[in-house]
C-alpha cells in the first residue's frame, strides 16, 4: 500500500525565509502606527522660547515663588507688649511732698488728683495709677497726700483775663468755678483776694465785659 503522506517540509528553505520577513515588516508598521497616534494624543511638543518669546505673567510668578523663597519662619516673641505708650510712664511720686508730685505730673504733661488725708505731713503715701505704669498723655494721676490741705491764700485775679486768672488759681492750689463763662476779664471773684482758703477749694470767678453787660433801666414814674 503506498502512504500517501506529504513529506514535512524544511524549516530553512525560501517559505520559512519569507515568513520572517514579513513578519518583520508588520512590526515596523504597528511600530510607526503606534507612535503617530500618540504623537497627536499628545499634542505639539512645547518648544523652547526663542528671544522674541516671553513666560506667561503667572508662570513666571509661580515658578519664582516655588524656587527662590526663602521658607518662612516664626518671628520669636520679644518679651514686650507693643501696645503700651513708649517713653511715658508715671513718675516715682510716692514719698515726696505733694507740691513736687504735682510738678512733677506737670512736667510730664498728665493730670493729678490730690486726696489729703487725716494724718500729719505733707508726704505722698500712694498714687494711682502707680509709678512706674506706662500712661498716655492726659491721664489723671490721684495722689494720696498723708496730711490735711494746707492754707493758702487767694490770689487777686481781678486785672486779669478769664483764663489766665485760671491759670493763676490752679498754680495756687485752688479751682476755678465760672459764674458766667470763660470770656473777657474777670470782674469778680469769690472768695475775695487775700482771703484765706486751702488746697482744692474752689473760687468763683466772674468773666465779661462790663461795658457789654446792659445798664438796668428804672421803669419811669407814673403821674
Amino acid at each position: 500500500m503506498t502512504d500517501e503522506r506529504q513529506p514535512a517540509g524544511d524549516d530553512t528553505g525560501p517559505g520559512r525565509g519569507r515568513l520572517l520577513l514579513g513578519g518583520g515588516v508588520a512590526v515596523v508598521l504597528l511600530a510607526v502606527i503606534g507612535a503617530s497616534v500618540g504623537w497627536i494624543l499628545a499634542g505639539e511638543p512645547e518648544r523652547s522660547a526663542g528671544p522674541g518669546d516671553s513666560a506667561p505673567p503667572a508662570a513666571a510668578s509661580t515658578s519664582a515663588s516655588a524656587t527662590t523663597a526663602p521658607p518662612t519662619t516664626a518671628a520669636p516673641p520679644s518679651g514686650t507688649r507693643t501696645s503700651a505708650p513708649a517713653g511715658l510712664t508715671v513718675p516715682g511720686v510716692v514719698g515726696v511732698d505733694f507740691e513736687q508730685a504735682r510738678r512733677d505730673l506737670r512736667e510730664r504733661r498728665l493730670g493729678w488728683r490730690l486726696v489729703f488725708g487725716t494724718g500729719s505731713g505733707r508726704t505722698v503715701e500712694r498714687a494711682s495709677p502707680g509709678p512706674g505704669t506706662p500712661v498716655k498723655r492726659g491721664t489723671t494721676v490721684t495722689v494720696w497726700v498723708s496730711g490735711p490741705a494746707p492754707a493758702v491764700s487767694v490770689p487777686d485775679v481781678g486785672t486779669l483775663s478769664c483764663s489766665d486768672a485760671a491759670d493763676d488759681l490752679v498754680e495756687a492750689g485752688l479751682y476755678p468755678r465760672y459764674a458766667t463763662g470763660r470770656q473777657g476779664p474777670v470782674t469778680a471773684q469769690v472768695p475775695v483776694a487775700g482771703s484765706t482758703a486751702r488746697w482744692n477749694d474752689q473760687v468763683t470767678l466772674t468773666c465779661g465785659d462790663r461795658a457789654s453787660t446792659p445798664p438796668t433801666v428804672s421803669p419811669s414814674p407814673t403821674l
